[in-house]
């Protein structure tokens, strides 16, 4: 058992402070309510010179610049206050428990307190969401004003909580294929960049005294080694100048482009076209099982899908969408979509579960993400073994036949 010290409010709302024993953080605040009290905070105590301390202090409000939370700690944050709320506390109290754990410059701790103080002020819950679009996406303000009307909010809770577990697991499932490419491109690039700049000098040496014309191939590699050496740090500045600029290209007027491309680009198209179709079933199965319309669905979709191609169609469809329920018309119109896909949610509209419908949707384009992951690490390996082959076999090339020729000139 764990003693856990604490800040809270009576039946005559006055505060008192005292301190609890209970297993976990969750059991003390069960205690707490079991006593009649509406707890305001709550730290765990650690023994000090025989002693009880607070291992961590009391939130008090932090004037420091406004923070964000990453998606992780949005879903951490969002299934923590699901647990709260639903072992009985109040909004407010669960966001201020929120607020006192860890450390108080945190992300997590600012928003939440701040969350918390907008609710103090008499703020719905959706609106002080949506004063935080940097942490929370559309999706997140309009599921909470949904449960907010239906009196479901820990069941929203839940939902998202789910949501962002899947998005999770989709982003880390695409970055892991990417890794080990990314790892073994990196290594033959300093691998040849090493021999560029400690091997071939050592052979230049070595080759110019003996005072005889080198192959083309050795002339190359040479006059490659010296640019390096002589002009390498304006390759490396501009090298970084130009990754810059493109990322910028790539979020700015070039994005429409950009992601045309990768939903083009062979191996790629299938991990982004797919991973963008199951996240964006998923988002809308969301929303309209939580009593979202399809318009403002589909808008909220537009908004986060990440693809500025899909985005776009998803605009048009809304545009084209006429008695604002149906929508596998209008998203089959554009093309953008799978067949599959648009005859899937028409099925779903006939049947009057489209939820239903999406999810099944969500599933299926998972389920090929996860088969596209395969074939791109599959295919990838042996066209990266086949690079650094090629680039070390130009080098080892160009020392050798360099240095046949002189053996067979010593040899005349």
């Amino acid at each position: 058992m764990a003693s856990f010290g604490y800040v809270a409010l009576n039946g005559q709302r006055a505060k008192v402070t005292g301190s609890v024993e209970a297993a976990d953080r969750r059991g003390a605040l069960l205690a707490l309510k079991g006593q009649g009290l509406t707890p305001l905070s709550i730290a765990e105590q650690a023994p000090a010179k025989g002693e009880k301390s607070a291992k961590g202090s009391f939130w008090t409000l932090s004037s420091g610049p406004a923070k964000k939370m990453k998606p992780a700690e949005v879903l951490l944050f969002t299934s923590e206050l699901a647990d709260l709320i639903e072992a009985g506390m109040t909004l407010g109290a669960a966001l201020n428990s929120l607020a006192n754990q860890g450390d108080p410059n945190s992300g997590v701790c600012v928003v939440a307190a701040d969350l918390r103080d907008r609710i103090m002020r008499g703020e719905a819950f959706s609106d002080a969401v949506g004063a935080h679009t940097e942490t929370f996406p559309g999706i997140y303000g309009n599921m909470v004003r949904a449960g907010e009307a239906s009196g479901a909010m820990v069941e929203v809770l839940h939902r998202l909580t789910e949501h962002y577990e899947r998005n999770q697991s989709m982003r880390s499932k695409i970055v892991s294929a990417l890794t080990y490419p990314c790892i073994v491109l990196g290594m033959g690039v300093l691998a040849v960049i090493f021999a560029m700049i400690k091997i071939v000098p050592q052979f230049t040496e070595l080759f110019a005294s003996m005072g005889k014309e080198l192959p083309l191939p050795t002339r190359m590699l040479m006059g490659m080694s010296e640019g390096l050496l002589k002009y390498g740090i304006l390759y490396a500045i501009g090298l970084v100048a130009a990754v810059a600029l493109l990322r910028k290209w790539c979020k700015g007027p070039g994005r429409m482009r950009w992601d045309a491309f990768k939903l083009r680009m062979p191996l790629v198209r299938g991990l982004v076209a797919n991973g963008a179709y199951a996240s964006l079933a998923y988002t809308m199965q969301t929303l309209l099982a939580n009593g979202v319309n399809v318009l403002q669905a589909l808008r909220i979709s537009e908004e986060t899908c990440g693809n500025a191609v899909i985005g776009a169609e998803l605009r048009k469809a809304r545009e084209r969408v006429t008695d604002g329920t149906t929508i596998s018309g209008p998203l089959a119109q554009g093309g953008v979509f799978p067949r599959m896909m648009t005859d899937m949610m028409a099925l779903g509209e006939q049947t009057g579960n489209l939820p239903g419908a999406l999810g099944h949707i969500g599933k299926r384009y998972e389920a090929e993400l996860n088969r596209n992951i395969k074939v791109f690490t599959t295919a990838l390996e042996p066209l990266l073994i086949l690079l650094v082959a090629l680039v070390v076999g130009f080098v080892a090339i160009a020392i050798l036949s360099a240095v046949f020729s002189a053996t067979s000139a010593m040899g005349q």
